[in-house]
């Protein structure tokens, strides 16, 4: 008699697979898949049962409209004030390693050497395109409730990817976006009590592009966790 496995062993396979993924196929994800994962997404923990997220989801002209906006200032190195800090002032270690070979592991697998800044840009320009995903989600928060709980919106965020790459979907998850909220609030007509926290790429992921190849390393677990009293 042949037992199913263990959920478990399910479960650590997804999040074992998971990647950044960084050129999508123009496959569409229907409107129902999305509000699926969304409900998933819901799931997740939060303070108090707060639920401070909420979603614009977009596809089709919305999306395009939205990357068009963030192009334009982006290439005219429009400069937004971020509404909350994600990266620190000065990198050091052993972060800054990580960040530096992140780089130039992503550079080096589309083809861009080391010193050649516009095609840099290029790249980075990608993500107001959403990496050419079919959908592009924007992240935001009520401005009346303490940035504490953007751990809370975290857990929501990675509840999703895992959602998502449960169902064959590959997703990137976005701070790019946080630092355009000017834009983005003007684009989608979003009123300014709400604070832009992010977006996330969705979609199939392009199996023939070298970039979706690339997998972060990890740190083992005796490097980051400090066992006591077992």
């Amino acid at each position: 008699m042949t037992h199913p496995a263990p959920a478990f062993a399910t479960v650590a396979d997804i999040l074992r697979s998971r990647h950044s993924t960084r050129r999508f196929l123009p496959t569409p994800v229907p409107r129902e898949t999305i509000a699926e994962l969304l409900e998933l997404a819901s799931c997740s923990p939060s303070g108090t049962n707060a639920q401070p997220w909420k979603v614009y989801a977009l596809a089709g002209e919305a999306r395009t409209a939205l990357s068009a906006a963030l192009l334009e200032s982006f290439g005219q190195d429009t400069t937004e004030k971020r509404e909350y800090e994600y990266y620190p002032a000065q990198w050091t270690e052993p972060w800054l390693s990580r960040r530096r070979k992140l780089g130039f592991d992503l550079y080096s697998a589309v083809g861009i050497a080391k010193g050649d800044k516009s095609r840099m840009k290029a790249q980075t320009g990608r993500n107001f395109r959403f990496f050419d995903a079919p959908v592009g989600l924007i992240f935001t928060m009520s401005r009346q409730l303490a940035q504490g709980m953007l751990l809370d919106y975290g857990i929501f965020i990675g509840h999703l990817v895992i959602a998502a790459q449960a169902r064959g979907l590959a997703s990137c998850v976005q701070t790019a976006y946080a630092e355009f909220p000017v834009t983005i609030h003007r684009q989608l007509g979003i009123g300014d009590d709400e604070l832009i926290v992010g977006g996330l790429a969705l979609g199939y992921p392009d199996p023939d592009a070298p970039e979706n190849r690339l997998h972060t390393e990890r740190e083992s677990v005796s490097e980051f966790t400090a066992f006591r009293g077992f």
